[in-house]
């Protein structure tokens, strides 16, 4: 396993994981991100990962539409996980992350219907770019965040993975090392976020190694399923920001690093 760190596409991220002699960057681009400019960059963010030796392990698309109000898919946004395909095939990047929304006016299984073909044009497209895709356990416009909804898509698309991390299972109520235990060998991406419950309430995103998740178990799971990809840190809290954040983040290389084999 290595150890990354999701930021921005610039090259600031890249030194910043150089200086913290982490392996990788991850780039989410998300509903609220300029695609454009992103697409217009990529060569220069190949530089980048050259000049500073450090890699691009994972792309991602949070947050928008996959399925209009009838279940089809949207062609617009289907060319948009296209295009950033083909940026992470250039940019040597394995995984491409994203989420399918649910549509209230049409049955669960048709939501799964539409999920599954959307995800299968992505696979058949992504095989040759030679990149591989992800749904992400959160459920910010994406149902496909549990273990019902990996039973009947995953179960049905073998070559689709999951990006996961243990606060999003947490904060949805649901056990994270079952289904680390059950799903594990799907697990393409993983997450470092920690995470605060108080009285069934989330409180904070503390850097990982000062919250509630079990991290060595996590680590043991995972090293039991045989994982060998990406750790990436996510620095998500408003309270850690700054000087401050940046300490967290530090404390958090270091803690993830012990947990190393």
């Amino acid at each position: 396993m290595k150890i990354g760190l999701l930021g921005l596409p610039t090259e600031e991220t890249f030194k910043k994981a150089k200086e913290k002699g982490l392996e990788f960057v991850e780039f989410s681009i998300n509903v609220d991100s300029n695609v454009d400019q992103f697409l217009n960059d990529v060569h220069e963010i190949v530089d980048w990962s050259k000049k500073h030796e450090v890699g691009v392990q994972s792309i991602g698309r949070w947050g928008s539409d996959r399925l209009d109000s009838k279940g089809n898919i949207i062609e617009e946004e289907l060319k948009i996980s296209y295009q950033l395909i083909d940026a992470a095939s250039v940019l040597n990047c394995e995984n491409f992350v994203a989420g399918c929304n649910y549509i209230k006016e049409i049955s669960y299984y048709e939501n799964c219907t539409g999920a599954i073909e959307y995800f299968s044009k992505l696979i058949d497209y992504g095989k040759e770019k030679g990149v591989k895709i992800s749904t992400y356990n959160c459920d910010w416009n994406n149902f496909i965040d549990n273990e019902m909804a990996w039973t009947i898509i995953h179960g049905y698309l073998q070559e689709l993975g999951i990006k996961y991390d243990p606060s999003h299972s947490r904060y949805g109520g649901r056990d994270y090392l079952k289904e680390m235990r059950d799903w594990g060998e799907r697990f393409y991406h993983v997450h470092i976020k920690g995470s605060v419950i108080i009285e069934g309430a989330r409180f904070d995103d503390p850097p990982a190694g000062l919250d509630q998740t079990d991290w060595k178990s996590f680590m043991a799971v995972l090293y039991a399923k045989g994982y060998d990809g990406g750790l990436s840190i996510e620095p998500h809290s408003h309270n850690w920001e700054g000087e401050l954040g940046e300490k967290g983040v530090d404390y958090t290389v270091d803690f993830m690093k012990r947990l190393l084999v």
